[in-house]
């Protein structure tokens, strides 16, 4: 299998290569290295460091080489951020993703797995798991900007063979640790979670303790990054087997609220991590909790590392590796 995969340095792009070179397939990294991390990235790493609307160098590097298919991860991804600056997001995951597409296309490189959201559903109106035919209601730009490249794709069908795979909460650290996430302004609970626990911050701020929920904190459904990388390499098989556009969920369908997660950690670093309490941030839904037997299903996908301890675990060693370096 020969892969063309963009945003490759980033947290989830580098573990999906990752599991790429295990397979040992041929893989070429675009990456402008704006977000991603170029310490990520394996030795001997195939990288041209360029941004996906780079038209020229995307046509030199398609014409040279003759990919089965596209994995494509270069966007932008917080949602603070994107109710701030809605014009970055729509611009980079919108309007370049396109571009890259249909350059794509000029090369016949047509078989794209595309990296989207559960933000898209916004505030699903099914209280328990939500399933893909969910109608689509972004609450904020990072969504929105998503759910628009999703539908550019399913209007192409002619045009793309697609695989839409619409990740719920990612966390969690490459168990050997190779590769975890790497940000300044971190936005998930869990890596911030994994500061307050390494002491590179005091506490941990709980946006929001009025939602209906059992205490009061928001609920989501995490799933370990390795686990997500093995989904994109199973469905890169069932893509090209098939060649057949569909959309999964990626998750493991339980929930677990904030206070749920803090707790778990406190148990495991003998309640180490200090919270508090702030207002809702705008564009955060409720509950966000995927059913997942449609991947399970069609593509034969079972998880290897569902357990939240697990994730929190590889989590935390990720940043004390990480933390200890920079000291």
């Amino acid at each position: 299998m020969k892969i063309l995969l963009t945003g490759g340095a980033g947290y989830i792009g580098s573990h999906v290569l990752l599991a790429i070179l295990k397979k040992k397939y041929d893989v070429i990294v675009i990456d402008d290295l704006s977000t991603g991390n170029i310490n990520l990235l394996p030795k001997n790493t195939n990288l041209i460091q360029c941004n996906i609307n780079d038209h020229e160098k995307i046509s030199q590097i398609l014409q040279n080489r003759n990919f089965d298919l596209v994995m494509h991860f270069a966007g932008f991804i917080k949602v603070e951020e994107s109710v701030q600056n809605p014009k970055k997001y729509f611009q980079n995951n919108t309007d370049n993703a396109i571009k890259f597409f249909e350059t794509c296309n000029k090369f016949n490189l047509n078989n794209i797995i595309f990296s989207s959201t559960a933000a898209a559903y916004g505030n699903p109106t099914n209280n328990n798991s939500i399933t893909e035919d969910e109608y689509l209601k972004p609450l904020n730009p990072y969504g929105e900007s998503k759910m628009k490249t999703e539908k550019y794709l399913l209007n192409n069908k002619d045009k793309f063979n697609s695989i839409i795979l619409r990740y719920f909460n990612v966390a969690g650290a490459d168990p050997q640790l190779r590769s975890g996430l790497i940000s300044d302004k971190a936005t998930h609970l869990i890596k911030i979670l994994s500061e307050v626990a390494v002491g590179k911050r005091e506490k941990i701020s709980i946006y929001g303790k009025d939602y209906k929920t059992k205490d009061g904190t928001a609920i989501r459904d995490y799933i370990h990054v390795s686990d997500l990388a093995d989904i994109h390499l199973k469905a890169a098989s069932y893509l090209l087997e098939n060649k057949k556009s569909n959309i999964f969920n990626c998750g493991y369908g339980k929930g677990y609220s904030v206070l749920d997660v803090i707790n778990t950690a406190n148990k495991l670093f003998d309640n180490i991590i200090k919270f508090d309490y702030e207002k809702r941030r705008p564009g955060d839904a409720e509950k966000l909790v995927s059913n997942v037997s449609k991947l399970s299903r069609t593509i034969k996908w079972k998880p290897k590392f569902n357990d939240l301890n697990l994730i929190i675990q590889t989590a935390v060693e990720w940043e004390k590796k990480i933390y200890e370096k920079s000291l």
